[in-house]
């Protein structure tokens, strides 16, 4: 009987993905034509403001019942498999594969693209700059522990463009080859997680030695290939090296979130939900900070991040590393930029981009 009730059912599912599959042929072939119009002007394949306004498009037209999160993920993938037809990018990223910063990659450009796992935040620059990638996604901050202060300083001597944000929930889990933690001898994985389980951990497994190695997914390699290690890293990553979890979520904050910015050459035009990154100094002088800061009031520009860091001048000199709202293309924005800059002792923008959700 059930079976004479889903037949009819599945008949309509099945016309459904004929004309999905038609549908998304045809707004391909549309997209090759998009390419050859750009290959004429030279203009830059990937457009993160216009895959934004896509997204948040879905988001506003959505009648349910699926979820807005997940179409923009469907789309994200659409756009990403589109794009790949004009061109697939070459993305650096922190690697091994398996670690957050690839999910970071796949969140920002979909997975249509040439994955390119570094060693290393500097080597990751070095690639973009040299050409070998199109874009690299890297770590600036974490919600629990701050600031990443190697890309601080990256981004202060680069001359690549910060080109969009991603915003990634981090839900670290403990895992082995066996799924126990029976027989394991040392925990690894990236500084800054073994910082964000440490409370759980001490009160865990205070007496087993703790590892810092480049990335959750180096370690996730690593206890791969030895039954001793334990490594601390996404679940992705636990699929990825055939691993068992041994426990989940073991972060100390629930809503541990880590940023990331893209990195490239392009600049990114306005998406009308954006934000400029900047880096200052200032003279050495009392009140320099307060009036450095005064043109975002006068232009009603909100500043949201402020963040120091020595400049390494043998002195007590720093750079302000400010994130305000809005794109320097805006006329508020730029009337602001414009003033900030006659009276910084420093003024760079590292870039404007669309916000993270």
């Amino acid at each position: 009987m059930s079976d004479d009730k889903l037949k009819p059912l599945r008949e309509q599912i099945d016309k459904i993905d004929a004309q999905l599959l038609a549908l998304l042929n045809q707004r391909a072939r549309v997209a090759q034509e998009v390419g050859h119009v750009k290959a004429e002007t030279n203009a830059p394949v990937f457009r993160p403001e216009r895959e934004a306004q896509v997204l948040a498009r879905v988001a506003t037209n959505n009648p349910g019942p699926l979820p807005s999160s997940d179409l923009q993920t469907i789309f994200r993938e659409v756009m990403s498999a589109c794009r790949a037809l004009e061109k697939r990018v070459n993305v650096a990223f922190l690697g091994p594969a398996g670690t957050y910063s690839e999910q970071a990659v796949w969140q920002q450009f979909g997975q249509a693209v040439n994955e390119m796992p570094c060693v290393s935040i500097d080597e990751i620059f070095r690639s973009v700059e040299a050409g070998t990638a199109d874009f690299g996604v890297v770590p600036v901050e974490n919600s629990t522990e701050g600031t990443i202060n190697r890309t601080l300083d990256l981004l202060l001597q680069t001359t690549l463009t910060i080109s969009g944000e991603v915003a990634l929930p981090v839900h670290h889990s403990l895992m082995s080859q066996s799924g126990s933690m029976q027989g394991i001898q040392r925990i690894c994985a990236h500084s800054q997680a073994l910082a964000q389980c440490q409370s759980w951990l001490n009160q865990h497994y205070p007496h087993i030695e703790r590892q810092a190695l480049a990335s959750n997914g180096e370690a996730a390699r690593l206890a791969s290939e030895d039954a001793s290690v334990a490594a601390i890293a996404s679940e992705m990553a636990a699929k990825r090296y055939g691993l068992a979890i041994a426990h989940a979520h073991i972060q100390d904050d629930p809503h541990n979130r880590t940023r990331f910015v893209v990195i490239g050459t392009l600049e990114s035009g306005v998406s009308g939900r954006d934000q400029t990154s900047l880096v200052l100094s200032v003279p050495n002088k009392p009140g320099a900070v307060y009036e450095l800061l005064a043109p975002l009031s006068r232009h009603g520009v909100s500043m949201t991040r402020f963040e120091s860091r020595p400049a390494r001048t043998g002195g007590w000199d720093y750079y302000f590393y400010v994130d305000i709202e809005g794109h320097a293309q805006e006329a508020k924005v730029a009337q602001a930029l414009a003033e900030l800059k006659t009276q910084a002792a420093f003024f760079k923008v590292l870039g404007s981009y669309t916000r993270a959700a």
